[in-house]
């Protein structure tokens, strides 16, 4: 018969039969299956920020935000559910439509944090205070892919790979002054380069009241999933960038400018790799084994942002990609700025999700955190409480995930600030305690706004979660 097998091992046989070097028909039905299943697990990894990025839009757009023409402003809340979002600033979503041409953005002087992304949340723009106008006000130009207009002076210049762009806008609270900070976004001008007649300026409503979902938890670990991601590359340009990584698309059946009708075997495919790359993200995220995720070797803290190089997941010779999904998994969004490892630059994320003995934060348990003050921190800083399932803040009856310097705990003295996570306050701590549920992991983003040097140098470092029996 002449049949040969290819072994992978001393001990493993293969499952791969051949004749006269031929594959048998099992042997290319097994390898179609394999390898189809291997580039779509691949492809879910690779493209998590796409489905994500799309998720963002259409959270938006359910709450009533209009490209171009309406945006909002938002104190985000539990019920505000979007990946690792935050309370510690008022937010604004400014979502447009650059396929009618270019956009500006003008600043005004003052405490803004900006940041834009497209499609597949690649940053294209920081602005205000981590941006070129360092919060002295400034006016920037965002360019559709491939323009080929005058480019005006005067402006800062960004160039966007996808005519869908994202910009988020916080407005820092100064000495805990929210007012200010909702009036604040709502001087930002936002307009075409050339408008048109009959332009109107954006409105601004609260977006506060209304619940809303950013995320793609309804779509991750699904065959819809697959269907997402095809309608972005459907409706945006190809980025030059991901070139290889359309090809393996294609190989599913996912090509611009093609119908996408997967058939019976293909879709068990998609939605097996879609389980299967989702387990793969959530391990990588909660079970990180890189030694570089260790921000002090006698603490259980880690970097969220593994790579601080820039703010696409760049080392010296390639893209860190795990790092770039252990990011995607948890948070949205990816700049320079939030990756910044110096002294007064921007923002800083360390995780926490094991207590000092390396165990899962379980909501059933009561824990102390102390942190030693005062915090390095020249403008704030914060802990804010998320749920591992939707990575989100944490939905309880207390309404609040967050435990921050200029509101909770701005009157807290001495020599450490304790904070309590439990499903019950311990007597005389309601105010330093945020709720956590039973039979719920949790974990925490410890925000240090305006870092300064102590927090990198180790010689300042919060503690460990210590259970309270």
């Amino acid at each position: 018969m002449n049949m040969q097998t290819h072994t992978g091992g001393a001990q493993a046989a293969s499952p791969y039969l051949f004749h006269g070097g031929f594959p048998t028909q099992e042997t290319v039905e097994t390898a179609y299956d394999d390898a189809d299943l291997d580039r779509a697990i691949q492809a879910y990894r690779f493209f998590y920020p796409t489905v994500s990025g799309a998720a963002i839009l259409k959270g938006n757009a359910d709450i009533g935000v209009l490209p171009n023409k309406v945006f909002g402003i938002l104190d985000t809340k539990p019920r505000h559910v979007g990946f690792t979002l935050n309370s510690d600033t008022p937010y604004a979503p400014i979502l447009l439509d650059l396929s009618v041409g270019p956009f500006v953005i003008e600043l005004p002087p003052g405490p803004l944090i900006v940041v834009a992304m497209d499609v597949n949340q690649r940053w294209v723009a920081d602005m205000g205070v981590p941006g070129p106008d360092a919060g002295n006000g400034g006016k920037h130009l965002l360019l559709p892919p491939d323009y080929e207009g005058a480019v005006p002076e005067g402006y800062h210049v960004w160039h966007t790979t996808t005519n869908r762009l994202i910009v988020g806008v916080r407005s820092l609270p100064v000495g805990g002054d929210l007012q200010a900070a909702f009036d604040r976004i709502k001087t930002i001008k936002v307009h075409p380069l050339n408008p048109t007649a009959g332009w109107t300026d954006p409105q601004w409503p609260d977006l506060t009241p209304m619940p809303q979902d950013t995320t793609p938890l309804k779509w991750e670990g699904r065959f819809q999933y697959w269907e997402v991601l095809h309608d972005v590359i459907e409706h945006e340009p190809a980025f030059e960038g991901y070139r290889s990584y359309y090809g393996e698309l294609a190989a599913l059946g996912i090509a611009k400018g093609k119908p996408f009708n997967p058939d019976a075997r293909m879709r068990g495919i998609l939605e097996r790799a879609a389980q299967i790359g989702h387990a793969q993200m959530c391990a990588q995220s909660f079970a990180n084994r890189r030694p570089d995720r260790v921000v002090w070797a006698d603490r259980k803290w880690e970097w969220v942002g593994l790579r601080p190089e820039n703010g696409d997941f760049d080392a010296t010779s390639y893209v860190d990609v795990d790092a770039r999904e252990v990011w995607f998994y948890q948070a949205i969004g990816a700049s320079p700025a939030m990756f910044r490892r110096s002294a007064g630059a921007g923002s800083l994320y360390w995780l926490g999700l094991r207590d000092a003995s390396g165990a899962y934060l379980d909501g059933g348990n009561t824990y102390r955190l102390s942190v030693p003050l005062p915090v390095p921190a020249q403008l704030f800083w914060s802990v804010t409480v998320y749920d591992a399932e939707t990575r989100s803040q944490i939905q309880t009856d207390q309404d609040k995930a967050a435990l921050r310097s200029m509101f909770e705990l701005k009157d807290v003295s001495g020599s450490a600030a304790e904070l309590y996570f439990g499903p019950a306050a311990p007597a005389g701590k309601e105010g330093q305690w945020i709720k956590t549920v039973p039979g719920k992991g949790w974990f925490v983003y410890f925000r240090i706004y305006g870092p300064q040097q102590p927090a990198f140098d180790g010689s300042w470092k919060p503690g460990d979660f210590e259970k309270v029996k």
